[in-house]
């Protein structure tokens, strides 16, 4: 069944179901963060033990979006700092 979550301010189509990370990454972004060197973080892990797909959902920081997954109406946002 097909949701619609928005992702940094747009309308995206998701699969109930579908992790955040999944969302971002079926819509062509393979990063959404960046180190502290600059290099570009998105899924690294995949289940839950690193931090470097960390995104906000609904206002909530620190957020795994490998492990979220995504309901109809969340709101995630890009979360640029390494406050995890």
């Amino acid at each position: 069944m097909s949701i619609h979550v928005n992702v940094a301010g747009q309308r995206v189509e998701a699969e109930e179901g579908q992790t955040v990370a999944g969302v971002l990454m079926s819509g062509g972004r393979l990063s959404w963060r960046t180190s502290r060197s600059g290099k570009p973080r998105g899924v690294f892990c995949g289940i839950g033990v690193c931090f470097d797909c960390l995104v906000v959902v609904n206002d909530l920081r620190d957020v795994r979006a490998c492990q979220r997954r995504v309901v109809d109406g969340d709101r995630i946002e890009f979360q640029e700092d390494d406050h995890a």
